[in-house]
């Protein structure tokens, strides 16, 4: 393989492009099923998971600054987006789906105004257990709605909790044939990275292609273009089986544009579903970007604002047409830099597949079982609500875990807005029960000294999530080679604090300075985990509630 072509921007040499070339198809070929899949479990037509990762290829890729990201729609962002087209459709598809999109457009401008105005720390804001429980819940929330349809089953109840109940009812009325296909495609997801560990030469070729390499045969081999009806061997009876279990497109794309309808955008179930879209879409795709600029062999650091912006300009391009909302997403991205991409061309490589296949093959797309597509959102939405999550929260601190299934619970039973304000309110309380002042809760007491080359920032009462944005802007402003942060004089710093700095440390030493973290010595750790939260000691002896 070539070596890396240092340079921060787009690589001009030859063998940059083939890489970008080949990666661009190789996550074409994952994001293809995935945007279908998104879109429809989202409650838009299948096309509009296309449109976004399109324009999140041949548009946005010029405007951001993250290398290596992948934008496109979001298994993160589909409980919001079928709420949206749920709520505001009143039970009409069709104008839910553009009353949805007039939704996506508002929020859209709202990310590019906190590109604008340099939001691009808000990232660094929420809590990592509160983050994690979020998508914990909407991997289950993903789950308890694809699984009827892996099994061929239309379920009667609608809400998460009641759906998760009616599983072993639809496991008992599931269509064998289709059933079948689902399960096939679950199977191929879940033992393909076992068996690629055995076989390192199938880590080159993406899971779902051979989801879709078997589920298109048995599709045909099920005849599922013409609607019959068939016996099951097995136990005798008659099932319905027809061209609705395949993905519909339109004709063209340009019989796909749809254009918003702001009939009812300032109605306060659109004013909901903006501010959804326009946070948790943010907050998960600088998520992502810092993930993948992590994962950068040539560890170069996007410039978030910048990205934040793309991601708003592409969103707005979406909306306004049809499509999704997008964002910096972490999966395709990771596989993205896995096959070789070497700059953003490999995303604009990406887009460009899939606006020419669905340009010119889109009858191939109509050959795709639905119950493939849902076996995809269902191994994504275990991975998001993975116990492997539960377990390596716990290991951060029980507190931590109390954060995490707060977050999930809430969020399952009520919304993402919902659950996500009852995390932070909690691990806020919490924090006030382990000794940190209300005051110093946003607020940070910051004592500063220069000592020629190195600068010592003494921070008093409480380093936690919520005032930890004062406390990096303090950092950053500072060009010294060495920067300590003393957190002698500190009741509490949180597990949010002690990972940011982490991340933050291994950026100084990127650039050649030193960021040092002392004081800590007459703390308890929360727990083993080297970056639990501490708690003062003294405090403990006093009789402060523990």
């Amino acid at each position: 393989m070539d070596k890396p072509d240092q340079s921060a921007g787009v690589p001009t040499g030859a063998p940059s492009i083939r890489n970008d070339l080949v990666a661009g198809f190789l996550v074409f070929l994952i994001a293809l099923p995935l945007c279908l899949g998104i879109a429809m479990a989202s409650g838009f037509p299948p096309v509009a998971g296309i449109i976004t990762a399109v324009i999140g290829g041949v548009v946005a890729t010029w405007i951001g600054s993250a290398t290596l990201t992948i934008k496109g729609p979001a298994a993160g962002l589909i409980v919001i987006a079928l709420g949206a087209v749920t709520e505001l459709g009143n039970g009409n598809g069709s104008v839910g789906y553009r009353r949805a999109l007039a939704t996506i457009v508002v929020a859209a401008v709202l990310q590019i105004g906190f590109a604008l105005a340099r939001a691009g720390a808000l990232g660094d804001f929420f809590p990592s257990s509160v983050v994690h429980g979020m998508l914990a819940a909407i991997g289950i929330i993903i789950c308890s709605k694809q699984v009827h349809v892996a099994l061929g089953v239309t379920p009667e109840a609608k809400e998460p909790l009641h759906l998760l109940l009616e599983i072993p009812r639809s496991l008992g009325r599931l269509n064998p044939e289709i059933a079948i296909i689902g399960g096939a495609s679950l199977a191929i997801l879940f033992l393909f990275p076992v068996v690629s560990k055995r076989v390192p030469v199938l880590k080159k070729i993406p899971a779902p292609l051979f989801v879709l390499a078997l589920a298109v045969p048995l599709a045909h081999v099920f005849d599922l273009e013409h609607e019959h009806t068939y016996t099951f061997s097995i136990n005798h009876h008659d099932y319905k089986i027809g061209p609705n279990f395949l993905v519909n497109l339109p004709g063209n794309l340009l019989a796909a544009v749809t254009t918003p309808d702001f009939t009812a955008v300032l109605s306060g179930t659109s004013l909901k579903y903006i501010v959804m879209f326009a946070l948790v879409g943010s907050i998960e795709s600088l998520l992502s970007a810092k993930a993948v600029d992590a994962l950068d062999p040539e560890k170069r650091r996007s410039n978030l604002d910048k990205d934040l912006l793309a991601t708003g300009v592409g969103n707005l391009v979406a909306g306004l047409i049809g499509g999704l909302p997008m964002i910096s997403e972490i999966v395709r991205s990771s596989a993205n830099i896995g096959y070789g991409a070497r700059s953003k061309l490999s995303n604009f490589f990406h887009g460009l597949f899939l606006l020419l296949f669905v340009a010119f093959l889109p009858g191939l797309i109509h050959r795709i079982p639905l119950a493939a597509l849902a076996a995809m959102l269902i191994y994504t939405g275990t991975r998001l609500a993975s116990p492997h999550e539960f377990v390596k929260t716990f290991r951060v601190g029980r507190e931590q875990l109390l954060v995490f299934v707060s977050t999930t619970v809430v969020t399952i039973a009520t919304d993402l807005l919902v659950g996500v304000a009852a995390g932070i309110v909690i691990k806020m309380v919490m924090h006030v029960v382990n000794g940190a002042p209300i005051k110093s809760l946003f607020r940070p007491d910051i004592e500063e000294r220069s000592l020629g080359d190195r600068v010592v920032l003494r921070i008093r009462h409480a380093a936690v999530f919520s005032n930890y944005l004062s406390i990096k802007g303090r950092l950053v402003k500072h060009e010294a080679k060495h920067v300590v942060v003393d957190f002698d004089h500190a009741r509490l710093v949180d597990h949010t604090v002690m990972e940011k700095l982490h991340e933050l440390r291994g950026e100084y030493e990127r650039s050649g300075r030193v960021l040092e973290v002392i004081g800590l010595d007459r703390h308890r750790s929360l727990s083993e985990h080297p970056l639990a939260a501490r708690r003062k000691i003294a405090l403990e002896r006093a009789g402060s509630t523990p």
